[in-house]
């Protein structure tokens, strides 16, 4: 059982007040007070900064705060897996990254759990720091995103590569464009993904190489939805860069038209992330078979 003191360290941190903390776990405020002391006395720390109106962490005490919420996800978790043994069933928690989470990723899981009704997967999109920090607190079992992760103790499992293109309209005067220069789209206008986004970032770092800067360009439109981006630009108010996975359907059908870059040439990887500590490793298998199944289904479709 988790140390109620650590119960109240997030509870106050929720909360950022000491006598609703109090109200929320049916304690005195002192007693509050008191347990919060105890932490400090016990790290040798002080958690919150004194004398200010509003409750904010120190250094240290974002650390104790972090390392708290994962000592509570994990006490979650145990008891999840429990119950899940005594009912026969298995829950995963899954992230997704956004363009993923929008389009293939989502059938592929309705179909593994029709073929396995004893798993439930609960799925979550968010943008891939986010995700990543959700896995390294155990709110997370693993995770399916665009790109590669670096740190110790993720393991990372190849699904699928994808790449970035220049998107445009039918109705665009580069639709029948061979190529195009990247100072030529200095005149365009763009439709882009948020900075925080992994597709903007790579298309920085693209611009970035070429001696460029976003700065330079008209975005007059940033938003993470994906389909939005694809109908304004379908309906040629912009143009964009994006994952060829999210346009390759609307490609094909001839609703959006892919024009080369130059210079332009980011593939990315598309993987099957989880810690190392994850026990059930092994369905993973399954999914990237459903996954490889599903692709092949679209394409041939």
């Amino acid at each position: 059982m988790i140390d109620p003191k650590i119960k109240t360290l997030l509870t106050l941190t929720e909360v950022g007040n000491y006598t609703q903390t109090a109200k929320r776990l049916a304690l005195t405020q002192p007693a509050v007070s008191y347990q919060i002391k105890s932490l400090e006395e016990q790290y040798g720390i002080e958690i919150f900064y004194r004398g200010n109106r509003q409750l904010k962490p120190t250094p240290e005490g974002e650390i104790l705060i972090s390392y708290a919420r994962r000592l509570a996800n994990l006490e979650k978790n145990a008891r999840g897996a429990i119950e899940d043994l005594q009912k026969n069933v298995q829950r995963f928690r899954v992230g997704i990254t956004t363009t993923l989470g929008e389009y293939l990723v989502p059938e592929i899981f309705v179909n593994y759990c029709k073929r396995n009704p004893h798993v439930q997967i609960s799925i979550i999109t968010e943008a891939i720091k986010e995700i990543y920090n959700m896995l390294s607190n155990y709110e997370l079992d693993w995770a399916i995103v665009e790109g590669h992760i670096t740190e110790k103790g993720y393991v990372s499992l190849l699904l699928d590569t994808d790449y970035l293109c220049l998107v445009v309209s039918p109705q665009s005067h580069l639709a029948r464009r061979s190529s195009v220069s990247v100072q030529e789209l200095r005149q365009e206008k763009f439709v882009l993904r948020t900075p925080e986004a992994g597709t903007r970032s790579l298309f920085e770092q693209f611009l970035t190489s070429m001696s460029e800067t976003i700065e330079n360009f008209n975005v007059v439109i940033e938003t993470n939805n994906i389909k939005t981006i694809k109908e304004l630009v379908a309906a040629n108010l912009g143009v964009t860069i994006i994952s060829h996975s999210a346009v390759e359907q609307d490609l094909a059908r001839g609703k959006l038209i892919s024009v080369p870059v130059d210079g332009l040439n980011i593939v990315r990887e598309i993987n099957l992330v989880y810690l190392r500590e994850f026990r059930h490793a092994h369905i993973l298998d399954d999914i990237r078979k459903a996954y490889t199944d599903q692709q092949e289904w679209i394409l041939d479709g």
